[in-house]
């Protein structure tokens, strides 16, 4: 009986699994429900209390929580979908259930287990209400309330002791609540990555059961224990926060990987260069950068006239995968015209680095990546780095509110610490400019957001011919101290985008202060726009220390 229990469990969830895909996919597709005629009705106290106990149970859940939408057209849509939607459902069930079944095969003298007949029958479930949830991370949750009391023509065969019994599952009534979760939301249509779904409450699930003729659950007590199984088996499984994930786009195409540490690199010395001027001397210096990344490079000084110039420059460069990032050295003479020439190169992967260890790295520089060319005989000296992967902190220091300092928790203790002692440090500021809304300018509409900070500009890209622009762009600062009483300005801009005259136009500003952010860690707001009637810019914005 277990296996059954457990089937039926698969049945119901494996119906609202692909029934929540279903709706995910199409809220993104369809505009505004259709009005529709309202139903005849008649006044509560024209009924008698046994019609109001009838009608309790089924009241949607439109009417009993106001949070709830009406979905009249997504239920006739469904009704439109079911032949199909039957035949794509029962496919997923035999394509969990069978390979269930063949573990139970050669136990109990089970030979064979096997659908006769795998249909849910004619009548569709019905969505008494939707509820879709506000957040402010890149995803979009529904929470539909589903009821189905339908007709399925579920018959399973067993052959045991050489005799076949069939399994007859009749009068099939699901109640669910699912939480369905579209994320990340992407640029890329379907406009989302993967959709997980779980259950807010363990479901109601009413049926019968026919063995050779004769309904099982008429035994006494046997209905109450099967009703309790299924339960208990779903819950184990679905019940939130437990999900079940499934993948919609490849991750390869949507992934976009964040900051996880800094890499501090530190240019001591190079040794034995290449001679490349007239004189034979050299005028070296060297560009890094870490791959992946389509960031400027970065140089240090340099040093005239010298084979073995020392450096003993630091710099520290954003690190968002460790695993397959790989530190690229270049070293160049410089010449004052016409192109630099080239001393050589090598690469420190950084996957061989341990964290907050400092690691020193003597190497030989190579001609090009393939260091085993038998060709590339020429010595061409030596570079000493010396690196130190540092992640990010993912606790973030808690503050005790007094006013003459700081608290943290440390190792279980509570320490006091100065706005100095605990705000120190380098770090990295993250800026996310995720959209704006009432945005409007006098001649053209085609807003983008400029981000300035310590000299430095960021610009997203511009979106055409609307007022509520959605951006979701990230732009990184890395700084040597926490930004305390300092101030990031942005400002929406519109472009024409033909020629003409007055081709830019000043939308709207704001200053951000960002001691909150240091404090807090991040923040996550809507700010008026200053010079616009009713503009708002949303930026989220983040701080992560070492």
């Amino acid at each position: 009986m277990g296996f059954f229990s457990t089937l039926l469990g698969i049945i119901g969830f494996g119906f609202g699994t692909s029934f929540g895909l279903l709706v995910g996919f199409f809220l993104f597709i369809y505009s505004k429900p259709k009005p529709v005629k309202e139903p005849i009705t008649r006044s509560l106290y024209e009924l008698d209390n046994d019609a109001l106990l009838d009608i309790l149970p089924d009241i949607p859940f439109w009417v009993k929580c106001p949070d709830y939408e009406r979905v009249d057209w997504l239920n006739k849509f469904v009704a439109d979908m079911w032949p199909y939607l039957d035949k794509a459902i029962c496919a997923q069930i035999k394509c969990i259930t069978e390979p269930m079944f063949a573990e139970y095969v050669g136990k109990f003298r089970i030979e064979a287990i096997e659908y006769d007949n795998l249909s849910l029958g004619t009548i569709p479930p019905e969505i008494h209400g939707l509820k879709v949830s506000e957040s402010n991370e890149k995803q979009l949750v529904l929470e539909p309330a589903v009821r189905w009391a339908g007709n399925p023509n579920i018959v399973l065969a067993l052959k045991l002791f050489s005799f076949r019994i069939t399994v007859q599952l009749v009068d099939l009534q699901i109640f669910m609540a699912p939480r369905i979760t579209l994320k990340p939301l992407v640029p890329t249509f379907p406009c989302f990555a993967t959709v997980a779904v779980s259950l807010l409450e363990k479901p109601d699930v009413d049926f019968g059961m026919n063995i050779l003729g004769g309904d099982i659950m008429a035994i006494p007590g046997l209905y109450q224990f099967v009703q309790k199984t299924i339960k208990r088996q779903v819950a184990s499984l679905y019940i939130w926060p437990q999900t079940l994930e499934i993948p919609i786009l490849d991750p390869a195409t949507v992934a976009v990987k964040k900051p996880v540490g800094i890499l501090h690199v530190n240019v001591v010395r190079a040794q034995k260069l290449l001679k490349k001027d007239l004189l034979g001397k050299s005028d070296p210096y060297v560009k890094l950068n870490l791959t992946g990344e389509s960031l400027p490079s970065k140089k240090t000084t340099i040093k005239k006239r010298n084979l073995n110039p020392e450096w003993n420059e630091k710099f520290k460069l954003i690190v968002k995968d460790p695993g397959s990032q790989v530190l690229q050295l270049q070293v160049f003479d410089w010449d004052k015209v016409g192109n630099h020439d080239w001393l050589g190169m090598q690469f420190v992967p950084l996957k061989h680095l341990t964290p907050y260890e400092t690691k020193e790295f003597k190497l030989d520089l190579l001609k090009h990546t393939y260091s085993q060319d038998p060709r590339d005989t020429k010595q061409r000296g030596k570079i000493v780095v010396e690196l130190t992967y540092a992640p990010f902190r993912e606790d973030s220091i808690k503050l005790d509110g007094t006013q003459d300092g700081y608290g943290r928790k440390e190792s279980g203790f509570n320490r006091r610490y100065s706005e100095t002692e605990v705000y120190s440090g380098a770090g990295l500021l993250s800026v996310l400019v995720q959209g704006a809304e009432d945005v409007e300018g006098e001649r053209h509409s085609n807003p983008y957001a400029m981000v300035f900070f310590r000299g430095e500009t960021k610009k997203t890209k511009m979106i055409k011919r609307t007022r509520d622009p959605l951006w979701s762009e990230e732009f990184h600062f890395m700084l040597e101290e926490p930004p305390l009483n300092e101030k990031i300005h942005i400002e929406v801009m519109s472009k024409r985008t033909g020629f003409g005259f007055r081709s830019k136009e000043h939308l709207g500003n704001v200053d951000i202060n960002l001691t909150d952010v240091v404090h807090n860690g991040r923040i996550n707001q809507k700010y008026h726009l200053i010079g616009s009637k009713n503009g708002v810019v949303h930026v989220a914005m983040k701080w992560t220390t070492e």
